[in-house]
């Protein structure tokens, strides 16, 4: 099998569309982790994934005959693109079958390339089913995004540009796996020349098709399969990549969703690209293999497989980037509802910076906050923390684990209180820098009741702050010359239609 594969790899046509991308020194990364880590840029294609490399090599062996109705796949986005490009290039007609889940910016970049598209179920294998189908009944050749000698040979150029460019040694090559065509190439190549390189693959926790299939011997379907990182969204692995990595894959790593984020930003902060989730795969397991088998000093190579991310996942991204470096804790804490009882607890926090706050008056006994916490040695100095605010009496439930706390509860923290009379609204901008919050505080003193109060660090210049304020008309003199005083931005939200509908007391 290696000898027939490695000539494949040797003859594959993929230039013609494709490129040789570089790869980077990841400065940053290397440093933090204690090892040489590299970066396979794949993200650098011209349809910004390696897919292109499988797709063309499949499709410019077609015969003449074959190419007549033209070519059909079904893709999450990337192989999709591949296709699309290369039947251009070659003047064949394409037909791409994609699950409705597929983000805008893949299937614009589809239609952009001249194919014609079809939104069909809700993860890969229904779409390749529906494929299948249409190929059979139009006489289009399928064109299979990994489960195919052709496009694996294809794949496997990347790692012949790989250990052609670099000099040393290399540890260990880390690969995103989703139907298994990638990981497959790669490892065939590198076993056949230098069977001591280490080839691991990289699956979400929630889609870990190649995983469970080598962990059962066999090829196994999941029944649900996450979405988060849509270009590995399969059910089952192809059936020749299993086989093949059931020889030449070393073995598979497992990362979650805060993981890959954290990843997504490694890379961005190394090269200033940003990888969709898929991409990132590869840098979260490399992350998570140096942590739990203790490398250091070693040759680390990384496939950043893909860039296709739409623009606004990225607000999702960079919320769940601090979790999965474990850079922020998330608790939930129980305070007296007393004035200065919330001055107390960021005075207990020592010099943390508070990365989010959440809190809505309740009752006259206690009042409940979701707050986030700065991290500089993760889950100790979460675990560390916790105790010291358990040793000062305040009950503490730790949420950074929580996925629903996660996902939902922090922005549904509020509400209306009925218990609050003569609240004002101020919307603030604080300084991001430490002790802001502690100086608002300790300039307010305990001569107004705070009702409610809504911090989030966006990574600006400027905190953006929403706190709600019990006081009467008479004390608005005084007010005023506490703002003046205090110097930040501030806006009069009292009769924002918004607070109104949603926060304000009802009468």
């Amino acid at each position: 099998m290696l000898n027939r594969y490695i000539e494949k790899i040797l003859k594959a046509r993929v230039y013609d569309v494709a490129k040789e991308t570089p790869l980077e020194y990841a400065a940053k990364l290397s440093l933090r982790t204690d090892n040489r880590v590299w970066l396979k840029r794949e993200d650098l294609q011209p349809v910004f994934s390696f897919k292109l490399r499988g797709a063309y090599n499949k499709i410019v062996g077609l015969s003449p005959a074959q190419r007549t109705n033209g070519v059909i796949t079904a893709s999450a986005g990337n192989h999709a693109q591949g296709v699309a490009l290369s039947a251009r290039y070659l003047g064949i007609k394409a037909l791409i079958v994609m699950p409705k889940t597929t983000p805008a910016i893949k299937t614009g970049s589809v239609r952009a390339m001249g194919a014609s598209i079809i939104l069909h179920g809700d993860t890969y294998d229904e779409a390749c089913e529906h494929a299948y189908k249409i190929g059979e009944e139009r006489e289009m050749v399928f064109i299979h995004p990994y489960d195919d000698e052709e496009v694996i040979a294809g794949q496997g150029t990347v790692a012949m540009e790989i250990l052609r460019q670099h000099a040393g040694s290399i540890h260990a090559i880390f690969v995103p796996v989703g139907g298994g065509g990638l990981v497959s190439g790669i490892a065939v190549y590198v076993k056949y020349l230098y069977p001591e390189i280490k080839i691991i693959g990289v699956e979400p926790e929630d889609a870990p098709c190649m995983e469970r299939a080598l962990a059962n011997g066999q090829r196994t379907v999941i029944d649900q399969v996450g979405i988060f990182a849509d270009g590995v969204a399969v059910r089952q692995v192809g059936k020749e990549p299993f086989r093949v990595a059931r020889q030449y894959v070393d073995s598979m790593i497992l990362v979650n969703t805060d993981e890959i984020c954290a990843a997504i930003k490694d890379i961005f902060d190394d090269t200033r690209s940003i990888a969709e989730p898929a991409g990132a795969l590869a840098v979260a397991g490399m992350k998570k293999y140096v942590e739990n088998h203790s490398v250091t000093e070693k040759d680390l190579v990384t496939i950043v497989s893909g860039a296709n991310i739409n623009f606004g996942r990225l607000r999702h991204v960079a919320e769940r980037a601090e979790l999965g470096e474990q850079r922020e804790a998330l608790l939930g804490v129980t305070i007296p509802e007393r004035a200065g009882s919330f001055m107390q607890f960021c005075l207990a926090l020592g010099r943390r910076s508070i990365t989010e706050f959440n809190y809505r008056y309740r009752d006259e006994e206690l009042a409940h906050i979701f707050v986030g916490i700065e991290l500089e040695e993760g889950t100790v100095e979460r675990e560390t923390l916790i105790a010291q605010l358990r040793q000062k009496e305040y009950p503490v439930v730790d949420l950074t684990e929580n996925e629903m706390a996660k996902l939902h509860v922090r922005y549904m923290v509020g509400g209306r209180a009925s218990g609050v009379a003569h609240e004002v609204i101020y919307r603030f901008e604080f300084p991001e820098r430490p002790g802001a919050l502690l100086r608002f505080l300790s300039r307010m003193g305990q001569r107004w009741s705070i009702s409610m109060f809504h911090y989030r660090n966006h990574g600006s210049a400027h905190g953006r702050v929403l706190v709600g304020l019990q006081m009467g008309a008479s004390q608005n003199d005084e007010f005023k010359i506490f703002l003046d005083d205090l110097g930040y931005a501030y806006v009069d939200e009292t009769d924002n239609p918004a607070y109104s509908l949603y926060l304000a007391k009802t009468t």
